[in-house]
C-alpha cells in the first residue's frame, strides 16, 4: 500500500514538473510576447503636425526611418496645422490597431478626448518635441532643453551688441511662437530670463512697448503673420529710429521679419540688418545667414530626437522603463511628464559648417 502512493504521488509530481515545464516553454517562444517584446512588424502611429515646415518633414522622416530599422511598421501622418485633423487621424490610427503613438501636437490642448481613447485601448503615448497639457494619458515626452534654446537666443544679441561691455542703448523687438505651443513659453522665459535685466536698465530698449508673452505671440509659427507685425511696428514706432536687434523663436518667422526689413531698406544704404535670431537650423535660414542676412539660428538635431522617439517606444513595448533625465519640468497640469532633453546649439555663420556640415545634417552642396 506504502508503494502504491508513493509511485501515484510520482506520478503526480512528473505531471506538474511537466505542465510546469510546458508552461515556461510557451513563455519564451509562443505566448511571451512580454518576455520577447513587441512582435516585429508592430505598427507605430507618428502624427505631426504640418508639411509647410522643412523641419517637420525631417521629423517625420527620421522617427518613420529610425522606427523601421527597429523592425517596426510605421504609419505616419500630418495633420497640416488644423486640431481637428490631427484628432481625426489619431482617432484613425487608434482604430486601425497602432501598438504607440508618437504626438507632436498642433494644438497642445486639443487632444485629451482622443488620448483618453488611446488610453483605453492600451496604446502609450509619447509626445514629441511639444507636450500635450491638460491630460494624465501622456506617457513620457522627447524634446530639448527648450528654456536653453531661448537663452541662447538672447545671449547672442547680449553678445553682437556689446552689451556686456556697457554698449547701448539698442532698440530691440521681441517675437515668440504659437500661443497654442507650450514650448513657446519656455523659448520667450528663457529669453527674456537674459534680456529683462537690460531692458529694465534702458540699455535695451522695446518702441513698440509690445513685451508681454501674449502681445507677441505668432499663431501656427506663421512667417507671413510675423512679416505682418513686423511691418505694422516699423510704420507705427520706427519711423524716425533704427531697429538693432530681433528676437525671432523659429526660422520661418525670421524670414517673415526679413522680408519686412527688407521692404523698409533694412540690409541697404546705411541701415544695416539688425540682430536677428532664429531656431531649427532650416536650410533656407542657414543659407540666409551664409549671405549675411539672418544672423543666428538654434539647431536642434532631430536626428537624434527621432532616436530617443523609438527608443522610448520600444522600451515601454518591451515592458521596460525608457530613459529619462528631467522628471521635475515638464508639468502638463494633469502630471508630471518623464522628459529626455537633448541640448541645442547656437550656430552663426562663424560655426555653421563644422556644425552642420561637418555633423553630417547638410552637405555642402545643399547650402550652396
Amino acid at each position: 500500500m506504502r508503494n502504491r502512493r508513493a509511485a501515484l504521488a510520482a506520478i503526480a509530481g512528473a505531471a506538474v514538473l511537466a505542465l510546469t515545464l510546458t508552461a515556461c516553454g510557451q513563455n519564451s517562444e509562443g505566448g511571451g510576447k512580454e518576455d520577447k517584446g513587441p512582435a516585429e512588424g508592430s505598427t507605430i502611429g507618428i502624427a505631426m503636425p504640418t508639411k509647410s515646415s522643412e523641419r517637420w518633414i525631417a521629423d517625420g522622416d527620421n522617427v518613420k526611418k529610425d522606427l523601421e530599422a527597429k523592425g517596426y511598421k510605421a504609419k505616419l501622418v500630418y495633420g497640416e496645422d488644423d486640431p481637428d485633423q490631427q484628432v481625426s487621424q489619431i482617432e484613425n490610427l487608434i482604430t486601425q490597431g497602432v501598438k504607440a503613438l508618437i504626438v507632436a501636437a498642433i494644438d497642445n490642448k486639443s487632444l485629451n478626448n482622443v488620448l483618453q481613447q488611446a488610453k483605453d485601448a492600451g496604446i502609450p503615448v509619447i509626445a514629441y518635441d511639444r507636450l500635450i497639457l491638460g491630460t494624465p494619458n501622456v506617457d513620457y515626452y522627447a524634446s530639448f532643453d527648450n528654456s536653453k534654446v531661448g537663452e541662447l537666443q538672447a545671449n547672442y544679441i547680449v553678445d553682437k551688441l556689446g552689451l556686456k561691455d556697457g554698449k547701448g542703448p539698442f532698440n530691440i523687438e521681441l517675437f515668440a511662437g504659437s500661443n497654442d505651443d507650450n514650448n513657446t513659453k519656455y523659448f520667450f522665459n528663457g529669453a527674456m530670463s537674459v534680456l529683462q535685466p537690460y531692458i529694465d536698465s534702458k540699455k535695451l530698449v522695446v518702441r513698440s512697448g509690445q513685451t508681454e508673452l501674449t502681445q507677441v505671440t505668432t499663431l501656427r509659427w506663421d512667417g507671413a503673420t510675423a512679416q505682418r507685425r513686423m511691418d505694422d511696428i516699423l510704420t507705427k514706432s520706427y519711423k524716425s529710429a533704427r531697429v538693432d536687434a530681433v528676437l525671432s523663436p523659429y526660422d520661418g518667422i525670421s524670414i517673415g521679419i526679413l522680408s519686412a526689413l527688407k521692404s523698409d531698406s533694412y540690409g541697404s544704404g546705411d541701415k544695416p540688418l539688425p540682430v536677428l535670431t532664429g531656431q531649427d537650423a532650416e536650410l533656407a535660414s542657414v543659407k540666409s545667414i551664409t549671405a549675411g542676412e539672418q544672423t543666428q539660428t538654434v539647431y536642434k538635431d532631430t536626428r537624434k530626437l527621432a532616436e530617443v522617439a523609438s527608443n522610448m517606444v520600444g522600451a515601454v513595448l518591451d515592458g521596460k522603463t525608457p530613459e529619462v533625465n528631467d522628471t521635475k519640468t515638464y508639468d502638463n497640469g494633469a502630471k508630471v511628464v518623464p522628459s529626455y532633453l537633448l541640448q541645442p546649439v547656437s550656430v552663426d555663420k562663424d560655426n555653421y559648417r563644422k556644425v552642420l556640415v561637418d555633423g553630417g545634417y547638410y552637405t555642402a552642396d545643399q547650402l550652396k
